[in-house]
């Protein structure tokens, strides 16, 4: 299982765009072969920076995703908004208490 943590950082005039485009796209991501999870955070002291963080079952499933058409038509409309470079984190739990 792979957890994936994907912070990007916007335009302040471009969150509302972006927000649209999650809205469109949410229910194709989680429901993407693989995805069992999807999460969007706010960060809750830069309201411009937003956080995904989803659960796959596999490296294999998420990058089979990354390089669907969905991603290819999901993601450039995104990184248009950026105003910073996004960062993305690929975990695997060790440990739950």
């Amino acid at each position: 299982m792979i957890i994936r943590i994907v912070r990007m950082e916007f335009q302040e005039d471009k969150i509302e765009e972006f927000q649209g485009i999650f809205e469109n796209s949410k229910h194709k991501i989680r429901n993407f072969p693989g995805c069992l999870h999807l999460e969007l955070h706010r960060d809750k002291h830069s309201p411009w920076v937003r956080y995904t963080y989803s659960i796959w079952e596999s490296e294999e499933k998420l990058n089979n995703y990354r390089y669907s058409e969905l991603f290819a038509s999901v993601w450039p409309q995104t990184k248009a908004l950026f105003s910073a470079k996004p960062m993305a984190f690929s975990l695997e739990k060790i440990e739950e208490i």
